[in-house]
């Protein structure tokens, strides 16, 4: 029986996952042809236009080959044929983070809107319901013309506070709005509850890769960082995470256990309520990164690892960024007994975060068009990184390796070992193409043939050509 969500989709859609489906299940081998485009459309009802809609989007997909007046033919999926990054184990010791000296351009770069933006962790504005939100904004200037003449001070406006708990009931825990401190951006809900659990000089133990801005974080409050390996399909080692807290004094953890940046897993609650009691059982507090989490694909939303916690040293930090818009730079924490320090501390940083988006996202939430967007969303994100997987996977030169995202649209890239991710990405902008360097995700260029590839854009010509385009650069790279 199909689902809501696929009843949804347009009709060509809804006959290619079926499709999809059959090939996924062995149904229709690998080889074995498919219906002509005139007899599918006679045995299901629907236009020969809706038939050819239906193939080529399998084809984008790379579950369906064309050949010359014979017809399309099953085949394996090119993200089924790339193996996965590599992993190690290892047991490591506490460092200091150097400095990024390639982070600079690449922020320089991604202000310029002529470049084909393969690398930023944002999906095409036309996935933003920006029409709706200046709806409000528009209502919110009408209604409220003083809406901005006054702080709304921490914790935030108090409507936004409701809803964020009214939804936390959906997930597994239970906030009520004075749990939870409205900020400017997830990395400032992140970099406060930094601040409220450790300081400088303090260990703090990372999931390796991991998102540049908590590096940057680290670096910037003098905190020495405990890089733990992260596999791209289960996550952290937590038995190398166990380890390391026994032989260190780690004060603090920062984890993102759902639709993780850069490797896109998602883990199952067994290993989200495992890693609490491992930093329950040593005393160490956890800083969740929840900013993804309700992109996850599928039908439900997983749980955080908050919803495991049962004495609130288990900090969540989220933000609507990723799925409203990032220019609202509205975040929120749930700081569990560390609440009353995030909050001092906010207002002590940047005194309040801005009204307006404050009342506009407020009155999103309280309308329903947030879980209407939400819906939108998850039946689009995978089609987006099956067709960028493909095209990479066709493109990139031999022995890449690529990830098999759970949720969100990032795509994390190893690349032969002899390429450098920093020399692309500025061969790569000479050709007016943004792309992120591995080099950033961890310490000391650990990752240096490694890149990260923003699978949000809308697909289109341009879009193919510039993978084209990075697989030649890569190509030349590796010899």
């Amino acid at each position: 029986m199909e689902t809501a969500t696929q009843d949804r989709a347009p009709r060509y859609l809804q006959l290619g996952r079926a499709i999809a489906e059959q090939i996924g299940t062995g149904t229709l081998r690998v080889g074995e042809k498919l219906p002509s485009v005139r007899s599918l459309s006679s045995e299901r009802g629907v236009s020969i236009s809706t038939v050819l809609q239906a193939y080529q989007w399998l084809e984008n997909q790379g579950l369906i080959e064309p050949h010359p007046r014979s017809g399309f033919y099953a085949r394996i999926p090119h993200s089924q044929l790339v193996p996965e990054p590599s992993y190690q184990s290892s047991d490591p010791k506490p460092i200091k983070v150097g400095a990024m000296p390639t982070l600079g351009e690449i922020l320089r770069a991604a202000m310029d809107p002529a470049k084909v933006s393969l690398g930023a962790s944002a999906p095409s504005p036309q996935l933003f319901p920006t029409t709706k939100l200046n709806k409000i904004i528009r209502r919110v200037i009408q209604e409220q013309p003083d809406h901005s003449s006054r702080y709304i001070f921490p914790p935030g406006l108090e409507a936004l506070r409701r809803e964020i708990a009214r939804r936390s009931i959906e997930f597994g825990c239970s906030f009520t709005p004075d749990d939870v401190v409205i900020t400017s951006g997830g990395i400032e809900a992140i970099v406060l509850s930094l601040r409220a659990i450790a300081k400088a000089g303090d260990v703090v133990a990372i999931e390796s890769p991991t998102y540049f801005g908590i590096l940057q974080a680290l670096e910037s409050l003098g905190m020495r960082v405990l890089e733990i390996p992260a596999h791209p399909r289960t996550g952290m080692d937590l038995a190398a995470f166990e380890r390391a807290v026994k032989r260190h004094k780690v004060k603090v953890c920062v984890i993102m256990p759902n639709c993780h940046s850069p490797l896109g897993y998602v883990l199952p609650d067994e290993a989200k309520k495992a890693t609490v009691e491992i930093a329950a059982r040593h005393d160490v507090a956890l800083i969740e990164n929840d900013v993804y989490r309700d992109l996850a694909f599928g039908e439900r939303r997983p749980k955080p690892a908050k919803a495991f916690d049962t004495n609130g040293t288990v900090v969540l930090c989220s933000s609507f960024s990723k799925v409203l818009g990032p220019g609202f730079r509205v975040g929120w924490v749930s700081g569990g007994k560390y609440k009353t320090q995030i909050e001092s501390l906010k207002f002590v940083g940047s005194l309040a975060t801005p009204s307006l988006p404050q009342l506009v996202i407020a009155e999103f939430l309280a309308g329903g068009g947030y879980e209407r967007h939400l819906r939108r969303l998850r039946d689009t994100l995978p089609d987006h990184v099956q067709a960028v997987t493909h095209a990479a996977a066709k493109y990139f030169p031999e022995g890449s390796k690529l990830t098999r995202p759970e949720g969100g649209y990032l795509l994390w890239c190893e690349l032969p070992k002899e390429v450098d991710s920093d020399k692309v990405f500025r061969a790569a902008l000479d050709k007016n193409i943004l792309i992120t360097p591995g080099s950033i995700f961890g310490t000391h260029k650990k990752f240096s043939h490694h890149l990260r590839l923003n699978a949000g854009m809308l697909w289109s010509p341009a879009v193919e050509r510039a993978l084209f385009e990075l697989g030649r650069v890569c190509s030349a790279f590796a010899g």
